[in-house]
């Protein structure tokens, strides 16, 4: 064909190509001719086969129609079966890759229900398996690559949780420290109760609880698989425990578990030391919290009481998690936190208790200091510095007794009516007697009614001041002090009792201005008894302290000092005190000093000043002998100093020898009242020299007597020794004045002329006298 192409002979091959046509044509034809019968016998066979391939068809059509018609169904079966296979096939390709996913998943959901349930710990333990045993084993899923992803987040999350939840549980504990403290205080108090109890009763082996058995109570799981509950905030619910026949130990109320779980998650994460740090950073803050006391803390015990209860909570929990964890806290941290908490305590109770006036207040604070510091002791800490400050507060303990006996004693010498105790019965007297010890044979042969000596002061007095010594006994219990402190510390105290506390009350009363001498009387016979009730309050004080007085530097009571002295001074007030009435008695004094009239009886006044006085000395017969005595003598002695005062006071510049005759007749009076004896005890004429200085100027201007008295002055056994002539001179010139003015024709009279050239030359002799004296 190439060639054909090649050589440009295309028609000549299709006129070979015509021929040969031409030649197979007429083969063909000579074929068919030769054929042609056969050929039309087949035709016509083909066309009876046409009709029945036509029936044929009809009847394959027809079925085709019938089955096509009748597998539809099975069609659709084989379709839905196809399906089915083809779904098998993928869920078992399915099932067997998530046969390796739900471990993974598993897993995860497990630790997203631990996390959802606070168990932070555990959650932390199944992110560790799900990371290095299932996550490498599905690793090419994305989902697995999201949660690679997100465990560094989960362990985040962990941490803050957990170190939320401990912030939880230190602000619970920072609010609850008073509740765990006072559980403590509880404990502690009920052990000491029971220790008394057994230290009454014979010893059968009971021993004092140990803190070992103190923290079995402490058991507490690591991993706690228990949801979040009021547990897990710090504090458990104790409901009305005091209801309780025992109360729940301090540690029953805490539930540690959130310091442990972050303890060991953060020991995991290796970040121990961070949170070891946070842990002490914010306990030592809530430490100094805590040692703040309130301002009004000094007002109410409940004050104290609540003070005291944070303190023990806070340290409490302390001690426990010390002995419960591994260094998260270690015994120099908590001694460093106890030196600061005991400085600020005691600096705040130095501080606080000094506002305390009310003793009944300091005693509680005391025996409140005390269960504090046995509690604390419990558990180790070192409390020898309380116990030395309560030796500090027991000094202000003591001033304010004092301050209360004060007022006691006050009320006590302000209600008394100073009057001997009246008894009707022997019940009655039996009562008094059971009060104050007082011994007398002859008052109890006495029939009834009778009285007692002393008044109702006495006993009340005497019974306050043992109640003073019960006080401070009860200050000085469970400080570990011994007899013999003990025995000092009361008979200190009670020292300032009597001479400071109690002698200011009674000389506060001695002194009053409205004090009449019947009560200074009877202040006098009283504190006479209570000065004798001294051996008695000795032998008190050494039976409740079982200290003999015999004992070295065993310190004696002041009593008997401080009643003598009161009675010295209710003495000298007495004394006072009649010097005043005679002074008062002494102003009613109005003598007619230029009068002639010669009287016959003495002054209204002074019979009445006589008869104040009999009535007054009549009362003094309970007195010792010695005070009535020397109350008279006073007494006389201001009356005769008084009365010549009168006589030569500078007001009085004239007078007449009727108005010495009248105050000779007051003198004569008192002398009278002398020799009667008011009191007894003197002896003949004592008492009437009180008067003698007054006699002997009397003597002397009334008989004239001067030549006597000129002639013997200055002997031993002169009769007029008592007249200074300076007062007889005085007294001389009132009388020369009067002589010149009585009558103005007096000069021409023999006799008056007579009289005032003596009277002068007497005076004249009484100058030389006291100018050779002076010489």
């Amino acid at each position: 064909m190439r060639s054909v192409y090649d050589g440009e002979e295309h028609g000549r091959f299709m006129e070979k190509l015509e021929t040969r046509i031409r030649n197979h044509d007429r083969e063909i034809e000579k074929m068919c001719n030769f054929h042609y019968q056969g050929f039309v016998d087949s035709i016509t066979e083909l066309l009876k086969v046409r009709g029945e391939a036509q029936k044929l068809k009809n009847q394959v059509t027809d079925t085709n129609r019938k089955l096509q018609h009748e597998g539809k169904e099975l069609v659709i079966a084989m379709e839905e079966l196809k399906q089915c296979r083809l779904q098998q096939r993928n869920i078992s390709a399915t099932v067997d890759k998530l046969m390796l996913c739900l471990p993974v998943l598993e897993m995860y959901s497990k630790l997203r229900d631990q996390m959802k349930t606070k168990r932070h710990y555990p959650a932390l333990k199944t992110l560790e398996h799900l990371e290095h045993t299932y996550l490498p084993q599905v690793s090419h899923y994305r989902f697995c690559k999201v949660m690679v992803d997100n465990i560094p987040k989960l362990r985040e999350e962990i941490k803050d949780v957990s170190m939320s939840d401990l912030k939880d549980f230190l602000e619970s504990i920072r609010k609850h420290s008073d509740k765990i403290g006072e559980t403590a205080m509880k404990q502690a108090q009920q052990q000491r109760n029971l220790d008394n109890i057994v230290l009454q009763q014979p010893r059968i082996g009971s021993k004092r609880k140990s803190k070992k058995d103190a923290y079995t109570i402490f058991d507490t799981e690591i991993e706690s698989t228990s949801p979040k509950s009021e547990q897990d905030s710090g504090i458990l619910d104790v409901e009305d425990e005091e209801d309780d026949e025992e109360v729940p130990g301090a540690q029953d109320l805490v539930d540690f578990s959130p310091v442990y779980r972050c303890l060991h998650i953060y020991s995991v994460l290796g970040a121990r030391e961070t949170f070891e740090n946070y842990y002490r950073k914010q306990r030592r803050k809530q430490a100094r919290l805590v040692l703040q006391p309130p301002s009004n803390m000094h007002e109410t015990l409940d004050g104290y009481r609540k003070y005291f209860n944070q303190i023990v909570g806070f340290f409490v929990v302390e001690d426990h998690i010390l002995h419960t964890t591994q260094g998260l806290v270690n015994r120099a941290y908590i001694d460093e936190l106890w030196e600061m908490a005991l400085s600020k305590t005691i600096a705040a109770l130095r501080t606080h208790s000094s506002y305390c006036s009310d003793p009944n207040l300091v005693l509680d604070l005391k025996n409140l200091i005390v269960l504090f510091a046995d509690t604390l002791q419990v558990y180790g800490f070192p409390v020898n510095q309380l116990f030395d400050m309560l030796l500090e507060i027991r000094d202000q303990y003591s001033e304010t007794l004092l301050k209360k006996w004060a007022g006691i004693f006050r009320n006590i010498l302000d209600s008394d009516n100073y009057s001997p105790i009246p008894v009707t019965s022997e019940e009655m007297y039996k009562k008094v007697v059971g009060q104050f010890p007082f011994q007398d044979i002859e008052l109890e042969k006495q029939p009834f009614p009778k009285k007692f000596p002393f008044s109702e002061f006495v006993p009340k007095v005497y019974n306050q001041i043992k109640e003073f010594i019960y006080a401070c006994l009860k200050f000085s219990e469970d400080l570990h002090l011994s007899s013999t402190e003990v025995d000092d510390m009361i008979r200190k105290s009670t020292n300032l009792l009597l001479t400071r506390t109690l002698s200011n009350s009674l000389q506060n009363v001695i002194k009053r201005k409205n004090i009449g001498l019947t009560e200074l009387v009877q202040i006098i016979i009283n504190t006479t008894h209570l000065e004798k009730s001294c051996k008695y309050l000795e032998e008190f004080i050494t039976n409740i302290t079982n200290v003999l007085p015999e004992t070295v530097h065993t310190t004696k009571l002041y009593g008997t000092t401080t009643f003598k002295d009161a009675r010295h001074a209710a003495e000298e007030e007495i004394y006072t005190n009649l010097n005043q009435k005679i002074d008062q008695f002494l102003q009613l004094a109005d003598y007619d000093w230029m009068t002639g009239d010669l009287g016959n009886k003495a002054s209204d006044y002074l019979v009445d000043l006589i008869a104040f006085l009999r009535s007054t000395f009549a009362v003094f017969t309970h007195l010792p002998g010695k005070v009535a005595q020397t109350a008279c003598m006073s007494a006389c002695k201001h009356l005769a100093t008084s009365l010549m005062q009168l006589l030569l006071e500078a007001e009085v510049r004239q007078l007449t020898l009727g108005a010495l005759q009248q105050f000779n007749l007051d003198v004569r009076e008192c002398e009278q009242f002398a020799r009667s004896g008011p009191v007894p005890g003197f002896q003949e004429d004592t008492l009437q020299l009180a008067f003698i200085d007054l006699r002997q100027l009397l003597d002397l201007f009334i008989q004239w007597d001067w030549s006597t008295y000129l002639a013997d002055y200055g002997q031993p056994n002169c009769k007029y020794l008592r007249v200074n002539p300076v007062t007889a001179l005085t007294l001389l010139e009132k009388m020369k004045d009067t002589s010149r003015k009585n009558n103005m024709f007096a000069q021409f009279r023999k006799n008056e002329r007579d009289k005032q050239k003596l009277i002068d030359t007497v005076a004249k002799q009484l100058r030389g006298l006291i100018s050779s004296h002076h010489s």
